[in-house]
């Protein structure tokens, strides 16, 4: 089944490419793209990638630069060997300042160019690493101004940059720790989109940070109990099995 998977995309990267831009529909590949994330289907997610770089002008076209810069994203973060992960997410970083260049309002590629920048930041030095928190708490704020919560896509991408947020104000210490605004952003992003169990692991380790033993054990109790987000299955498995990990060591 595998096997005849990997045959089906790759005739489907060859149909793509042979395709004129006006006839593939960005919308088409962005779909692509939320499926390759929910199944972390790295065949698919290579489609992706492949098709839009495949496509005259895409670097014209801050919807595709969007799209792929996500792809890289993701792709940086479970498709690649360790070795690759730093220059993936370089192209990802690329592909977001270039989209929103293109398209000062992106705010899905601002979240993305700030997301991608918090994952660089473990491959510098200390020095250099302290200096990108600029750039990102630039690009996150950003998004959390621009995306609509409104529109389902936006809103879970808004989702998306107050956890970013909220575990900046948890983790970084420049300038200070801040675990009130870190628990405040991480219930925001709960608000917005309460079926997604990323938060409520955040707000566990949060809770482990604070030394309230007994929030934290609640949250990853919740993590467990909830049903996935359609769009992040396997996001959401990796999930589960983090807070029962955690819950193992509170027992």
């Amino acid at each position: 089944m595998k096997r005849r998977n990997v045959i089906i995309l790759s005739l489907l990267v060859l149909t793509l490419a042979t395709l004129s831009f006006s006839t593939i529909k960005t919308e088409d590949l962005n779909t692509m793209f939320y499926e390759a994330r929910r199944d972390r289907d790295v065949t698919k997610i290579q489609t992706v990638i492949k098709t839009i770089e495949g496509i005259s002008g895409y670097d014209k076209d801050a919807q595709l630069l969007t799209i792929l810069a996500d792809a890289y994203l993701e792709y940086g973060h479970w498709g690649v060997s360790d070795k690759d992960k730093e220059k993936t997410y370089e192209k990802s970083r690329a592909n977001a300042e270039a989209a929103l260049k293109l398209d000062s309002k992106n705010g899905r590629a601002s979240y993305i160019a700030g997301a991608v920048i918090g994952r660089l930041a473990q491959y510098k030095g200390i020095v250099q690493s302290l200096f990108m928190l600029g750039d990102f708490d630039r690009y996150i704020d950003n998004a959390i101004k621009l995306l609509n919560e409104s529109d389902e896509e936006q809103r879970l991408y808004k989702t998306f940059a107050y956890i970013a947020a909220g575990m900046r104000n948890r983790d970084v210490p420049w300038p200070l720790y801040n675990y009130k605004r870190s628990e405040e952003l991480l219930n925001m992003a709960s608000k917005l989109t309460p079926d997604y169990s990323n938060i409520y692991l955040e707000l566990g380790y949060l809770y482990l940070k604070t030394g309230d033993k007994a929030k934290a054990k609640e949250m990853f109790q919740k993590v467990i109990s909830m049903k996935p987000h359609p769009w992040l299955v396997k996001t959401h498995e990796e999930a589960v099995s983090k807070a029962q990990e955690e819950l193992g060591k509170l027992k």
